[in-house]
């Protein structure tokens, strides 16, 4: 997939000193939670490396482990194109590692008799694989699970394509209809095999593509990332109440293909179209909660709590409020479930989809 520059950047800008207007402590802070979805990467005047990400997933929260979601980083800048994503995927197992180890070692230092021992970091790791190759997408597929043995989970192959530019929040930049065409499916066709999931990261207006993919292949586990993208910016700015109707019918559709499971987050990003981040100071989790509660709601009401999984999509969402703050606010959303279908919600779909185990 391309990450072609642009000339204004589609994410909210990260300015540590606005964050710091406001602060909450974590809610419930004993609920064990598996971050879904976050990036590392050091682009240019953006730097996440994994230090940040154990900053932030020790702020309060009780994050047992995390998923990382491939973002176009840390690529070869040599040999095959087909194998550049390879170095994302070996940079991210370093760092998965090298977090292992450190919560082995607490766990028999005893750590567990005091505090939980640290977070499990890249615990999943859901990789890029351009599957436009077809049938050779197999191979490069088999080098990426031989470069993170029982970590490597999926891929991501981003489709967010419309046609309008202001209607863009992506840094990704596929070609329309990339779900839809035959070489895109033939490479498809090789995750099934390899118990490999798909994570589908495209708008609202594309949901019937991801649909007719979801029927066609039953046995491969697509995961949609960030409610399935319902756009608020460009020409649906001013439209939320029609592009939730459209959104609404089109997430019903995919809620009967039981192979398709939810990201609840990505809210925070600037093609929602909510205005938190033009405020003089951050918003709190209550304000972040009554926004963000129709469209986590409708899809758990219409998926169930068993194929809905919460996910930070740090750094991206940090342009909006805190680590500590974007939990609080799923955390206020959820306050109406029962404690097994937050157990579902913040750990075990996640631990389930991505087959994260307590060693990983």
């Amino acid at each position: 997939m391309s990450y072609a520059p642009q000339t204004v950047s589609p994410h909210l800008p990260i300015r540590p000193d606005w964050l710091a207007l406001h602060t909450e402590a974590a809610l419930e802070p004993d609920l064990p939670i598996i971050d879904a979805h976050h990036h590392i990467w050091d682009h240019a005047n953006n730097r996440y490396l994994h230090e940040d990400v154990r900053a932030d997933v020790s702020a309060g929260h009780r994050i047992v482990a995390t998923v990382f979601a491939e973002c176009g980083a840390m690529y070869r800048s040599g040999g095959p194109v087909a194998l550049a994503s390879l170095g994302e995927t070996e940079y991210v197992q370093r760092v998965a590692k090298d977090s292992a180890s450190t919560h082995a070692q607490a766990v028999a230092q005893g750590a567990r008799r005091n505090t939980p021992p640290p977070c499990r970091i890249a615990a999943g790791i859901v990789g890029n694989v351009n599957l436009l190759l077809g049938d050779e997408a197999g191979a490069v597929l088999d080098a990426h699970l031989e470069a993170a043995p029982g970590r490597f989970k999926g891929i991501r192959n981003s489709s967010v394509y419309h046609p309008d530019p202001a209607a863009r929040g992506s840094l990704a930049n596929p070609p329309q209809g990339l779900l839809q065409g035959a070489q895109f499916r033939r490479g498809f066709a090789c995750l099934a095999p390899r118990g490999l999931s798909f994570d589908a990261w495209m708008y609202h207006t594309q949901l019937d593509g991801v649909l007719d993919l979801a029927e066609t292949y039953p046995g491969t586990t697509i995961i949609l990332n960030h409610v399935g993208g319902p756009i608020g910016i460009g020409p649906y700015a001013g439209q939320r109440d029609s592009v939730f109707r459209e959104w609404q019918a089109s997430m019903k559709k995919l809620a009967r293909c039981e192979n398709v499971v939810v990201k609840l987050g990505g809210m925070g990003m600037r093609v929602f179209g909510f205005d938190f981040a033009d405020k003089p100071a951050p918003p709190d989790s209550a304000a972040l909660a009554q926004a963000w509660a129709p469209y986590v709601n409708e899809c758990i009401e219409a998926f169930g709590p068993q194929r809905c999984m919460f996910q930070s999509n740090f750094p991206v969402d940090k342009g909006t409020c805190s680590y500590v703050v974007i939990w609080n606010a799923f955390k206020r959303i959820a306050a109406a479930c029962s404690p097994a279908e937050k157990q579902a919600l913040f750990f075990e779909t996640a631990a389930r989809v991505y087959r994260i185990s307590p060693t990983q």
